[in-house]
């Protein structure tokens, strides 16, 4: 085994993952142990993130080399989905910045976890053997700063005591300092496996606008969860920053009176949207639309309609599609007249409008169709979205492919995304 005999876990976390032949495997997210009465917490393996942001579990067993730049593997490893079992635990997920008490020369000490030394020993199993601590208990948010200026310090893991048990309030700033590198879907999916209480702690750490990305990327019981957790002001708050249609998804799925609670605490334009998109059926047009495609009036220029759909904040799939109507410009707008498509803006002089180029062929969406109705329309037309108008032709929103491929995939898609046929079990 080459130097260092011992790691502090947290330096591992984003450390490249070679085979043998020097081909990458993956990048380090955290590091699997289990707990025993008789010994040092005994270290199973790695959790990797390989292609596709798949999460998979690799036994130390399997690394033959870890350093400062990197960690070697036996090139074999299984491609199956890391679940999380019972008596495991997760070291960044879990135990960073748990409350535990240290045996030091100065006496016993309230401490807190701020990363874990494990080490190999002659046998070739690896266990935990140290603690690094910082004086005090968690902290998080603002008063995190100044906690940066107590004492830290090593200490041998069988000095510290409450190691393998959850603080009653746990920070989660290390573990997102881990993560951030994560798009929004990749840290749903990962803050999916911890338990209940460590997924509000996570909740609690983020702003509004990386949490409402991510509620929008977890499983229903997961969303429901996490906004019952969160005070009411603040899930109001978050309401406001999720895609409208996402927002109204989630609220359906409470109960009446928290519904009427959390619109009563939101922005009145903003919670009008969602009454309007509850007012439909989940499986139709008006229930899948979101509230707040590109809207222009026909004289906008082709210069302008571009600078707006190239905002970073707009979604991928309403920045292909400008819809054009007369005023207001806001749902439900005035006289829907048609669509452009980035591609055709693209073609055009910049100072032309965008009323000369508009796409009239295709029939606007009805609110009441039907899920399968408007799955055939976006393919027929081959369509990325369309638009959903009233009886009077006014514009009220429009349907993305992703809102109807989030409805026609299996119930339980976001849990199953990563499971593997049995012929894609290893790689070599």
């Amino acid at each position: 085994m080459s130097a260092p005999v011992r790691v502090f876990v947290a330096r591992l976390a984003g450390l490249e993952v070679f085979d043998p032949l020097g081909d990458r495997v993956g990048r380090v997210r955290d590091v699997v142990i289990t707990f025993s009465q008789t010994r040092r917490p005994r270290v199973l393996g790695m959790v990797v993130e390989v292609a596709g942001k798949r999460r998979v579990f690799v036994p130390m067993t399997r690394v033959t080399s870890v350093d400062g730049a990197q960690v070697i593997t036996t090139g074999l490893v299984n491609m199956r989905r890391f679940e999380q079992r019972q008596n495991e635990t997760l070291v960044l997920a879990e135990l960073l910045e748990r409350q535990v008490t240290a045996r030091t020369d100065k006496g016993l000490l309230d401490a807190t976890v701020e990363d874990i030394g494990i080490e190999q020993d002659r046998a070739r199993d690896w266990s935990v053997t140290k603690v690094f601590c910082r004086e005090g208990k968690p902290q998080g948010g603002l008063a995190r700063l100044g906690r940066r200026r107590s004492a830290t310090f090593v200490v041998p893991v069988e000095d510290v005591t409450g190691l393998h048990v959850e603080s009653e309030q746990q920070p989660a700033a290390r573990l997102l300092e881990a993560y951030e590198d994560l798009k929004a879907a990749d840290l749903a999916e990962a803050i999916s496996d911890l338990s209940p209480k460590r997924r509000l702690e996570v909740a609690a750490a983020l702003d509004d606008e990386r949490l409402a990305d991510v509620i929008e990327e977890l499983p229903e019981d997961a969303q429901v969860e996490i906004m019952t957790g969160l005070e009411t002001e603040r899930a109001a708050d978050i309401l406001e920053a999720m895609q409208p249609d996402d927002a109204a998804d989630l609220l359906s799925e409470l109960p009446e009176e928290q519904q009427e609670q959390l619109l009563m605490l939101m922005e009145p334009d903003e919670a009008e949207d969602l009454r309007r998109l509850l007012a439909y059926d989940d499986n139709t047009a008006g229930g899948l639309m979101t509230t707040e495609p590109v809207i222009l009036g026909p004289e906008a220029s082709i210069a302008e309609a571009l600078a707006v759909v190239r905002r970073e904040e707009l979604p991928t799939a309403l920045a292909t599609t400008v819809f054009v109507t007369r005023g207001p410009h806001e749902t439900p707008t005035g006289r829907y007249l048609g669509m452009v498509h980035i591609q055709r803006l693209l073609r055009e002089p910049p100072h032309a409008s965008i009323g000369g180029i508009l796409d009239k062929d295709v029939d606007p969406l009805e609110p009441d169709l039907l899920l399968g109705e408007v799955a055939r329309r976006l393919a027929n037309y081959n369509m990325i979205a369309l638009p959903v108008v009233d009886e009077g032709a006014h514009l009220i929103g429009a349907v993305t492919v992703d809102d109807v491929l989030d409805h026609i995939l299996p119930e339980h898609w976001r849990e199953d995304r990563h499971e593997l046929t049995q012929s894609e079990v290893s790689h070599g």
